[in-house]
């Protein structure tokens, strides 16, 4: 474990807040495989097992009472596809045998808000605890400017590591300031979903349209590391 901001930490690519046990985890995009699938791109279906566990390894290690999924929990924008509701209940099913399970809806997800619900599950454009407002990251609540610290997901950052003609991708925690708040991106839960380049490539999320070169950056990879601002990384 990493402390990322006071009382959160960094467990693998995942955020756990120590006081109350929540962990939260973002952009599963569980069904990507079959999209991939649909344009020619052939992979094995493997992905929701291994993030089932993942998720598994953390709750082992990690003594966890509620569990927020921080948005696009499902891959595809205008349906749902079979492999995404089977995924997504079954991954539900799952984690409720260990906690509590809290969702919220990320712009994926907006199609299948009504079917959730309808099955008893948790849902919520956003999620505050104390000081904190846990929300995916593609509009800005009013709720968000009186709280002391943001957690988004949406952009996925990674962080492009060049050595030679060697180049390799991590995921990667992004910390900084949004007006007078601590902002935190979380990066996907999702093996397959590479991210967002914070050294070269542009946000989408209102959250980032400033200016990103003082924010921290956590590199995710045998351990969490501390890579410093992202200004002395360019």
């Amino acid at each position: 474990m990493v402390c990322i901001s006071k009382g959160i930490e960094i467990i693998h690519l995942s955020l756990y807040l120590k006081d109350k046990k929540i962990l939260i985890i973002g952009d599963l995009h569980l069904g990507l495989e079959n999209s991939l699938i649909d344009q020619g791109i052939l992979i094995p279906k493997s992905q929701f097992n291994t993030i089932k566990d993942n998720i598994k390894k953390i709750l082992k290690e990690s003594e966890v009472k509620k569990i927020i999924i921080n948005g696009d929990i499902k891959h595809e924008f205008s349906r749902i596809n079979k492999q995404e509701w089977n995924d997504v209940y079954s991954l539900i099913e799952f984690l409720k045998e260990y906690c509590d399970v809290e969702i919220v809806i990320g712009n994926h997800d907006y199609i299948m808000k009504q079917m959730l619900d309808s099955k008893g599950y948790k849902t919520s454009y956003f999620v505050i605890v104390n000081d904190i407002i846990i929300l995916h990251g593609d509009f800005i609540p009013a709720e968000a400017t009186t709280k002391k610290i943001v957690i988004i997901g949406h952009e996925h950052p990674s962080v492009l590591l060049r050595e030679g003609s060697k180049n390799e991708k991590y995921k990667c925690f992004i910390k900084g300031k949004w007006k007078d708040k601590v902002l935190i991106v979380m990066p996907s839960f999702n093996p397959l979903s590479e991210g967002t380049d914070v050294l070269n490539e542009k946000f989408l999320s209102p959250f980032l349209q400033v200016s990103i070169e003082n924010f921290e950056v956590f590199v995710v990879g045998d351990k969490i590391y501390n890579f410093g601002k992202i200004k002395n990384l360019v």
